[in-house]
């Protein structure tokens, strides 16, 4: 079993708990201190599990370098760890004073202050519209340019200022959520560049499970929800030929059978005990078998 972003560990010891004695466990984290974290938390299971530093996206090549053809199962949760929000120190809440960073894994060069000190007023405003849904985009990319010409904007509560700025103050007062949620969620997706990791990660992962082995993608906004929703329903089509045809003349098999048509969504008491989970969706599908598969079954 393959859990791509092991955060707090949480995921981790239920699956093991699952798995063994006769299962093998895969733990890949882009933030190394998520990895410094299992090592400790999952101690107890050291001789089951392989823990890597790596980004997801990667899965084949590491599955490569452990010599392990395919896998029963692969989970993805795409929201950040407790730790990431509130012990990171690297800007990824607003609700404390801390630099722009936002870099899941530190070793990457790009950070949201250099995404937003050094981009186009245009490029700001895209990335603002196309990752946030952020409807005063262009405002707020204007009023950051502006400022930015002062002095260079280094962290998170400078960023909020202008931001709430920008805003008008009747549409914040109407919101339910605070006027800076929808930047922070587009910068940290530029700056990770999640959602091209996501949709790249999709190609090769149902290849690398095993016939009826199954993959979960829990999701935490619309953007990431309708990838996985739009890439799992176009694998489990039967079908790739023109609606044009009269008859159905392609070889084309669904690779994937979606386990439950309607997202997997938190209980009200989930909810209660863990508001973080408010807005996450899962969906899940099962990898069919091939005639190959079949054959030697």
């Amino acid at each position: 079993m393959v859990d791509c972003t092991l955060g707090g560990g949480g995921h981790a010891a239920a699956i093991l708990e699952k798995i063994l004695p006769g299962g093998l466990f895969l733990g890949i984290d882009q933030d190394i201190k998520a990895i410094e974290n299992a090592r400790q938390v999952l101690q107890a299971y050291s001789s089951h599990i392989y823990l890597v530093h790596d980004n997801f996206v990667n899965l084949p090549f590491i599955l490569s370098r452990i010599d392990i053809g395919a896998v029963d199962g692969i989970l993805v949760d795409l929201g950040l760890s407790l730790y990431q929000i509130k012990s990171s120190g690297r800007g990824f809440t607003f609700s404390e004073d801390q630099p722009l960073d936002m870099r899941m894994n530190t070793n990457n060069a790009v950070t949201a202050a250099a995404i937003v000190n050094e981009s186009e007023k245009e490029t700001l405003e895209v990335i603002f519209r196309e990752y946030g849904e952020e409807r005063w985009a262009g405002r707020i990319a204007a009023k950051i340019v502006e400022r930015r010409r002062r002095s260079e904007i280094v962290s998170t509560g400078e960023l909020v200022d202008i931001i709430s700025g920008a805003v008008p103050k009747a549409a914040a007062a109407k919101s339910r959520i605070h006027p800076a949620t929808r930047v922070f969620m587009a910068l940290r997706i530029a700056v990770n560049k999640e959602l091209e990791v996501l949709d790249a990660f999709l190609d090769s992962a149902v290849d690398l499970l095993a016939p009826h082995g199954r993959i979960a993608v829990i999701s935490f906004h619309s953007l990431e929800d309708r990838i996985v929703k739009h890439r799992f329903r176009d694998m489990a089509e039967t079908c790739k030929c023109s609606k044009e045809l009269p008859v159905c003349v392609c070889t084309h098999k669904p690779k994937l059978k979606i386990v439950a048509r309607k997202p997997v969504r938190p209980s009200e008491e989930e909810v209660r005990t863990n508001p973080m989970s408010r807005s996450a969706v899962m969906r899940i599908a099962e990898k069919l078998p091939t005639t190959e598969d079949e054959e030697e079954m």
